[in-house]
């Protein structure tokens, strides 16, 4: 999908709007203004879309509509399920996650070891894969909580979650899973995955932004982070109605197509990884070996800098981003991709292209030609 003739690749920090979205979350704003606490009628049309959004997340998950917490984003989700596993497990102070955890999650888990809970981070290999041996070591009998992203946000790699929520379940630590980014790109099936806590954010599979949602699975109860009536006394505030509503259509959509946009987009996503490896030499696709969700794509281009490879192609209407988070300082490297055992150098010299279901064929080969062209500049200036 393009804007003002911009090509954007860059999905995983956010989607567009789905078109089939804009008009419901329009007529919510305009017309299902009523809290949906209320008991009148204006009140009980909001009720309506809300329970209706409610039943689609949770045909996604293949879960009940009652198992389904609305938030205002998976940080939000994230840490409902992390503070609630632990205040679920009183005695137990001990959370076991991977090295390759999203931001979200890192910085509760180093906010909540200043008041003495511990955490151990699972390694993963040069490919970015989990290793399931050392995650079954690392349970013991005070671990509250294995929390593991289905899918990595700037590698794409999969997690074996299914194994994992196993293994978790097995030594009696609840399990919890990240799966932002593998909404609307593999199935989730918590009737087959044992999690007793999943994450989404509306943003990731074009649903507004400001909306979130938690499953948690029947039968735990969870200690809410906001206070209120709401959301069966686990979530307080009034719910964002229209976003909610945006959110139950993306999961419609995010379901009905599943199967034939990700192979649209894995291929795509394959087409764009030979261009560049087949040009450019000295490009080498990270985790590219390890299961992926199809529309992720983390390129290493030598050790020429990924900031202003990023710089030029913005310049020519291309969106994508950085595996390295900016810091005060400037630019830090991925902890994603040290863990994965790359040195400094290599992960500042990463992009993380990231496809969506708009994404043409035409824009993919528009893309190559421009990466083509900045590389042979870059490295003519660098001679």
């Amino acid at each position: 999908m393009t804007d003002h003739d911009s090509i954007y690749l860059d999905n995983n920090a956010t989607t567009a709007l789905a078109p089939a979205c804009v008009e419901p979350v329009m007529a919510c704003l305009r017309d299902v203004y009523g809290n949906p606490s209320s008991k009148h009628a204006a009140g009980t049309r909001a009720k309506g879309q809300l329970e209706q959004a409610r039943a689609s997340v949770a045909r996604l998950l293949n879960a009940a509509p009652a198992e389904i917490v609305f938030t205002a984003s998976g940080t939000e989700a994230n840490h409902l399920a992390v503070r609630g596993a632990l205040a679920a497990r009183p005695g137990k102070s001990h959370v076991v996650v991977s090295a390759v955890e999203h931001p979200s999650t890192l910085s509760l888990l180093a906010h909540l070891q200043a008041e003495g809970v511990r955490v151990t981070k699972v390694p993963v290999d040069r490919e970015g894969r989990l290793d399931l041996a050392a995650l079954e070591r690392a349970i013991t009998p005070d671990t509250a909580l294995v929390s593991l992203m289905w899918a990595n946000n700037e590698t794409g790699v999969l997690f074996p979650i299914a194994d994992a929520a196993r293994i978790a379940q097995s030594k009696g630590a609840l399990f919890h899973t990240d799966a932002v980014q593998a909404a609307g790109k593999v199935p989730l099936d918590l009737a087959q995955v044992p999690a007793d806590l999943l994450s989404l954010s509306g943003h990731k599979f074009h649903a507004p932004k400001g909306v979130g949602a938690l499953f948690v699975r029947k039968g735990l109860t969870l200690q809410p982070m906001l206070f209120g009536h709401q959301e069966r006394r686990r979530r307080g505030g009034t719910e964002n109605v229209p976003a909610i509503a945006g959110m139950g259509l993306a999961c419609e959509l995010a379901a009905g197509e599943l199967e034939s946009k990700a192979a649209a987009m894995a291929a795509l996503r394959d087409r764009l990884e030979s261009g560049v490896l087949m040009r450019i030499p000295g490009a080498t696709v990270n985790g590219g070996t390890a299961p992926r969700v199809a529309n992720t794509s983390s390129v290493r281009f030598g050790e020429l800098e990924a900031e202003a490879i990023l710089d030029k192609l913005d310049k020519a209407g291309i969106c994508a981003s950085s595996g390295a988070a900016c810091t005060a300082g400037g630019s830090a490297p991925s902890h994603v991709l040290v863990a994965m055992g790359l040195s400094d150098a290599q992960a500042l010299a990463t992009i993380r292209f990231s496809l969506s279901r708009y994404t043409t064929e035409a824009e993919i080969d528009h893309v190559l030609d421009v990466l083509a062209s900045i590389h042979k500049r870059m490295t003519a200036e660098a001679a």
